[in-house]
């Protein structure tokens, strides 16, 4: 498989598209440019994110490492070619899942390829499981050595003993363990479950004995609860044939009323035959009380207006004024008593304080000198003001001898009257209102003789009433009707038709006591029809009795054939393992080579014996060494060399045709070593495409010396 171009929406990635060429790529780039992201980008788009993973305290998860720092849904294309073919493979945002929708497609022709799907992309694009290319396919500074994944060992043991990755032996062992499973596994698998059948065999042997006698039981107690039941049905039938007698008597009374308001409705339709329409009555009716009402208001305005227009006399007080000049002086007269009133009781209060605090100090200083003197003045002020004081009081007299009120409101309001009666008077209002009244009076006139003619309005009234009362009367007397014959309705819908019961009856029971009885009994024959019923589908479903016996018979057999399949898989399986005990011992020369090849170029030489271990350890040993040493024995940059050698190896043997991503895989590598790591992985490009992400510069420096 060879990729042409990504692009992505994915972490820090925004819309953007990284185009790669055959053989060695070299993506050189700062550190936090994104390298890491499109190698997590290249594995999410082949195999998919896993939505189900939780963020922890010290890790997060995939999802929301990678959510867009946009805010925009995850997305990505890669274009490919596979087997020949160009193809372009989608994976968008769906719902709240990223990258939850899939698309695979030939790039030129938009065509679907239905091989592909958002489950097996990656492994069928690439061949492995993802497990297997994430350690095999994908090599990092961080994860250099390589884990003991099930997977990847798994694929590895297959290879390196049998010489190809076909897993016969192993689904053989699986074969020979889910069969003996499948004959016995703890409590479950055929012989189990064989064994487990033939005890429920003789349990429902023993149930369908006492599943017959309760049968029995049940069917003697439903024949008595029927016979009660007949009996209280026999005494319910003659119940309701004394209440369906009520019923005609209540039938025939609500008849008799219905018939009685129907002759009465009928004598009244035939007297409003006669009379004016309800309507010109109530309408007669309402022009009378309208005439009646302008009559009398015109009446009392009448009564209301004086004999003659004279032009008003002013009070005593305001005579020889206008009513503007009385208004000014009862205004100012109005303030000067107010003020005065004022003045003179606050003075008073004033004076009186002065003359008790002189006093009060002149008994504190015991009648000396200065206390004279201050006595002497304070009484001296006190006389003066109550001169003053009689002065005020006079003035004030004198204002309501004036005006004989000792209320200035009143003043105001007499100046007020004075001004309305002479505006009044000035306007001619009298002899306005006296004309109008006389139109409006010689116009009702001419509407009474309309209205009433000849008789008084008493009489018309009384007589267009008693025709409205007609009227009333019937309406009521159609209710009724209406009433009487929707009650009669009604009884004769609730009424019970009369059927004799023809059986005897010697119960005493109530209506109501009989359907509870009644209901009881139900209830108790539907319980125990529902248990018979029980029962006899509890014995169907068991069998009969020969039945049962030869089903048992025919268990006993399957458990015999049972072990003895049981024992010829166990005896299989042992030589199984015994077989794989031999192939182990010859595990990981093809892998080990290979590794021991690269490690002899990257180091020129010097390292030229490797080996690997079943759990995928290494050790390693140089020309001057006399014995293998582990890993914890190397520096950093041997131990990422030797591991760097092994992925190799085991990429070659089970990626061969994916796309090898190297993500700062090369970084402790010292120049020489680097330089030989390049050529492998130019040799490497000749046959696949290899993906290099480094944060440094000496990768392309050394390409471009070449």
């Amino acid at each position: 498989m060879r990729i042409y171009e990504m692009t992505a929406t994915f972490g820090k990635l925004q819309h953007q598209t990284l185009t790669l060429k055959p053989g060695l790529n070299i993506i050189e780039a700062p550190n936090e440019w994104g390298k890491s992201t499109w190698c997590a980008f290249l594995a999410a788009m082949l195999y998919g994110l896993d939505t189900r993973a939780k963020s922890t305290k010290t890790a997060l998860a995939d999802k929301e490492r990678y959510a867009p720092w946009s805010g925009m849904p995850m997305s990505g294309r890669i274009d490919l070619c596979f087997e020949g073919r160009n193809i372009t493979i989608e994976r968008r945002t769906k719902g709240r899942v990223p990258l939850g929708e899939f698309s695979a497609y030939e790039t030129e022709t938009g065509l679907p390829v239905p091989q592909l799907n958002a489950a097996n992309c990656g492994e069928t694009l690439l061949g492995v499981e993802e497990s297997v290319f994430r350690r095999a396919g994908f090599i990092r500074l961080s994860d250099l050595p390589v884990t003991n994944d099930d997977a990847l060992r798994r694929r590895l043991n297959a290879l390196v003993t049998t010489g190809d990755e076909s897993g016969d032996g192993e689904r053989l062992a699986r074969s020979l363990k889910e069969l003996k499973n499948k004959c016995r596994y703890n409590r479950t698998g055929l012989l189990p479950q064989a064994e487990a059948e033939r005890e429920q065999l003789l349990d429902a042997m023993e149930e369908l004995d006492s599943l017959g006698a309760q049968c029995e039981k049940v069917s003697q107690r439903m024949e008595e609860v029927e016979s009660w039941q007949a009996q209280l049905q026999n005494h319910r039938e003659h119940l309701r044939c004394t209440q369906a007698e009520a019923d005609e008597q209540r039938v025939s009374q609500a008849r008799q009323r219905y018939e009685e308001a129907r002759d009465q409705l009928e004598k009244l339709e035939e007297i409003c035959r006669k009379l004016p329409a309800r309507e010109e009555a109530q309408r007669k009716l309402r022009q009378i009380k309208e005439f009646t009402d302008r009559w009398n208001s015109a009446l009392m305005e009448e009564q209301m207006l004086p004999k003659t227009a004279q032009a008003p006399e002013p009070p005593a007080v305001f005579q020889g004024m206008d009513p503007q000049a009385a208004m000014e002086m009862a205004a100012k007269d109005g303030r000067a008593w107010q003020k005065l009133r004022t003045n003179t009781d606050l003075l008073w209060i004033l004076l009186s304080i002065t003359f008790f605090s002189a006093a009060g100090l002149t008994a504190v200083l015991r009648l000396t000198f200065f206390a004279c003197l201050l006595l002497a003045s304070g009484a001296a002020v006190l006389v003066l003001g109550w001169m003053r004081r009689r002065n005020q009081a006079l003035d004030l007299k004198a204002l309501e001898e004036k005006y004989g009120d000792p209320n200035p409101n009143h003043w105001v309001q007499w100046a007020e009257r004075y001004r309305q009666a002479m505006a009044d008077y000035q306007r001619e209002r009298f002899q306005n209102q006296r004309g109008d009244l006389d139109s409006r009076m010689a116009e009702l006139k001419k509407q009474h003789a309309s209205l009433c003619g000849s008789q008084s309005v008493a009489e018309v009234t009384q007589v267009w009433q008693e025709v409205s009362r007609y009227w009333e009367t019937l309406q009521l007397a159609q209710r009724e009707a209406r009433q009487a014959q929707s009650h009669l309705e009604d009884v004769q819908a609730m009424a019970k038709p009369l059927a004799r019961p023809t059986g005897e009856d010697s119960l005493t029971y109530s209506e109501e006591d009989t359907a509870r009885l009644l209901s009881d009994a139900e209830t108790e024959r539907k319980t125990l029809q529902t248990r018979l019923g029980q029962l006899q589908g509890r014995m169907e479903a068991l069998g009969d009795a020969e039945s049962l016996k030869a089903q048992y018979d025919q268990v006993n057999q399957r458990i015999e054939k049972l072990e003895d399949v049981y024992q010829a898989v166990t005896i299989a399986q042992e030589n199984l393992e015994a077989a794989a005990a031999d192939l182990q011992r010859r595990f990981a020369p093809r892998i080990t080579m290979r590794a021991q090849e690269l490690m002899q170029q990257m180091t020129g030489g010097r390292y030229d014996r490797l080996t690997l271990g079943e759990d995928l350890a290494l050790g390693a040993g140089a020309r001057e060494e006399d014995t293998l040493h582990g890993v914890l024995w190397r520096s950093e940059g041997t131990v990422d060399q030797l591991y760097f050698a092994l992925r190799l190896a085991v990429s070659d043997a089970l990626t061969p045709d994916a796309p090898l991503v190297l993500d700062d895989a090369l970084v402790r590598f010292d120049d020489q070593r680097l330089r030989a790591a390049l050529e492998i992985l130019q040799a490497e490009g000749e046959h696949r495409q290899i993906l290099l992400f480094t944060c440094q510069k000496r990768e392309l420096q050394m390409l471009s010396e070449k």
